[in-house]
């Protein structure tokens, strides 16, 4: 894949269950051979030298309970035109897996990630900043059924999180970190004019 000496970073954050996954899968979509895509949520620290009881009393919602510090270096590694292998995390057990995922480098690298912008030398990195704001209780309905359906929890347990971490946590660092955006964006992927005109933006840009 030919690469760009300089090639651009997009940084798409908003909380949890805001859209911000489905517009990065949509910008990936619009633009298949120039776009390379990370989810911050593959850097989640390995937590399995802890017993399972232990791991789910973390606060996975502040940014300690991730590797940035990796992010940022495999960030670096991609912008100088090397690919990286970036660890993959299973969110059942919150360990992190023996495989890995390898990422190419590209003429435009979207990650997302609901702390990307509450991490000043993460935040630093992108050349774009894209924050996805959508209703509360919106959020609220979608993450349930994320967890519920692909992370294996009930009910009780995505109750207990999103009262004793996930909200208190939003509102400490994710919401506070919207004023770093360039752009924000009502609904994630969902909002179909705003989706034409940032695909439509990065066309322009990749029209040398």
């Amino acid at each position: 894949m030919d690469v760009l000496p300089d090639p651009l970073f997009i940084g798409i954050a908003g909380g949890t269950g805001s859209g911000k996954t489905t517009l990065a899968y949509r910008v990936l979509e619009a633009l298949p051979e120039h776009v390379s895509l990370i989810q911050q949520d593959w850097y989640y620290r390995d937590r399995s030298a802890l017993p399972f009881e232990a791991r789910t009393r973390i606060n996975y919602d502040e940014p300690a309970a991730l590797e940035n510090e990796l992010l940022v270096a495999d960030l670096g590694r991609l912008r100088a035109g090397h690919a990286v292998e970036c660890p993959q995390y299973d969110f059942a057990t919150h360990t992190r897996l023996s495989t890995t995922r390898r990422v190419e480098p590209a003429r435009i690298v979207v990650v997302e990630g609901i702390l990307l912008f509450a991490v000043p030398e993460l935040r630093d990195v992108f050349d774009l900043r894209v924050f996805v704001d959508t209703d509360d209780d919106i959020r609220l309905m979608r993450r349930i059924r994320r967890d519920i359906v692909e992370r294996n929890r009930d009910i009780d347990s995505v109750q207990a999180q999103y009262y004793g971490s996930v909200r208190p946590m939003h509102l400490l660092h994710v919401a506070p970190s919207r004023r770093h955006a360039h752009l924000i964006v009502p609904e994630g992927g969902q909002n179909a004019e705003a989706l034409d005109v940032i695909v439509g933006r990065l066309k322009w840009l990749l029209r040398d």
